[in-house]
């Protein structure tokens, strides 16, 4: 079993590679932005209560983002891995996830950090903001906002990805395919580590 956390900034690109590795690896994508507005649109408590903080820019409670993430985890048992998307944000929500992992006998096999830079993120927000009808792309202040929480909360997973020798930093600027390759490359090296 494969089991990919792919990480980065908001406007990083994850959506997007994590749906190309998802063909590749033949996994089941885990999005928790998808999750908050699956609940979100359907209007149930875990959605009202994401609602209100990411409306903010800030980011969704563990409590919250775990009861999700359960959910979608045990609805596919037969999954050959998983490619988590937007979690975990925090060391405690690596080590819950590592935790509901061992309860299905398996674990993470890398973690993927895309790195973009500042300005290049902000850029591609807002270019999305146009299309996407989503409020927190269309106002630099929110989205600035949401990077810097994003780099005070999410930075020390770099850590504890690396303690556990499995953090991969990816350059993700550059065409999608070029971004993607790079993706590639970090996963057959550090899952055939891990054989």
């Amino acid at each position: 079993m494969i089991n990919i956390v792919i990480f980065g900034p908001p406007g990083a690109g994850k959506g997007t590679q994590s749906a190309k590795l998802l063909d590749k690896y033949q996994l089941v994508h885990i999005s928790t932005g998808d999750l908050f507005r699956m609940h979100m649109k359907e209007e149930t408590e875990l959605g009202k209560k994401a609602k209100s903080f990411m409306d903010a820019g800030n980011l969704v409670p563990d409590s919250v983002t775990i009861e999700m993430l359960k959910d979608k985890v045990q609805a596919h048992p037969e999954a050959r891995g998983f490619i988590f998307d937007g979690f975990p944000r925090t060391t405690q929500q690596a080590e819950a996830l590592d935790a509901l992992l061992s309860t299905l006998s398996t674990s993470i096999s890398v973690c993927l950090s895309l790195q973009v830079p500042d300005e290049e993120l902000i850029k591609r927000l807002l270019e999305r903001g146009k299309t996407s009808g989503r409020a927190d792309d269309a106002n630099e202040e929110v989205i600035q906002n949401r990077l810097n929480v994003y780099m005070r909360e999410t930075s020390p997973l770099q850590d504890f990805y690396q303690n556990q020798n499995k953090l991969s930093a990816v350059n993700g600027v550059g065409t999608v395919d070029e971004i993607f390759d790079r993706l590639c490359e970090s996963i057959d090296k550090l899952s055939a580590q891990t054989v």
